[in-house]
């Protein structure tokens, strides 16, 4: 069959990986509200029109590019002499992450609170936190969860969006990464103009 041209990022089809940061953005929606609807008993829009929050998307698509996954890691040629376990290569890969979440979440703390006056999110009361914005444990958490996806969900759906008809691929892909910037800089420039929140709706579960 005709073999088909496709525009690399890092070797990868980069509407395969705006696919990839698309899902993984609407994940972390779901992952937000999950933690809501058991903590406070609700759900919101999380200052989103659209169910992606693309911080996630991109966090992990960049710790792809850093570090690969937790069975093809990218190391310095001396630590991949010591991670020859499979069992050490998930925990350096945990570390990583951990320290990769812990510095995503400072900054993005400390630009939002900057830019638009308002504490995103407050770590304060939880312990073993450093500064407000991260903690030990939020940290360990997510990076838990990106180690799981990473290790065992990643390849497989990197591999399942490269077999789907390209001209399909090409169109959802760029709708969505256009959605999701849109949106963004929307709902931000809503917060900035506005000094707060931007709320759209929520819902009470209890």
């Amino acid at each position: 069959g005709k073999e088909r041209k496709t525009l690399l990022l890092c070797g990868q089809d980069v509407y395969v990986l705006g696919m990839m940061i698309a899902l993984i953005s609407f994940l972390g929606f779901l992952v937000e509200n999950l933690w809501l609807a058991l903590t406070k008993g609700y759900i919101n829009n999380r200052n989103m029109n659209a169910p992606f929050l693309v911080g996630y998307g991109m966090l992990v698509v960049a710790m792809y590019f850093l570090f690969g996954t937790p069975d093809e890691m990218n190391l310095p040629k001396r630590m991949r002499k010591r991670a020859t376990t499979r069992y050490r290569r998930y925990a350096l890969y945990f570390l990583g992450a951990m320290l990769f979440v812990c510095i995503g979440e400072i900054v993005l703390g400390v630009v939002v609170e900057g830019m638009c006056g308002i504490e995103y999110w407050n770590y304060s009361g939880i312990p073993l936190h450093i500064t407000k914005y991260t903690s030990i444990p939020t940290s360990a958490a997510f990076a838990s969860m990106i180690t799981l996806f990473m290790g065992r969900f990643f390849q497989p759906i990197l591999r399942f969006l490269s077999r789907l008809d390209y001209r399909i691929l090409r169109v959802v892909s760029v709708t969505l990464c256009v959605i999701m910037l849109w949106d963004f800089l929307l709902s931000f420039g809503v917060m900035i103009r506005k000094k707060d929140f931007y709320r759209k709706w929520k819902i009470l579960l209890r």
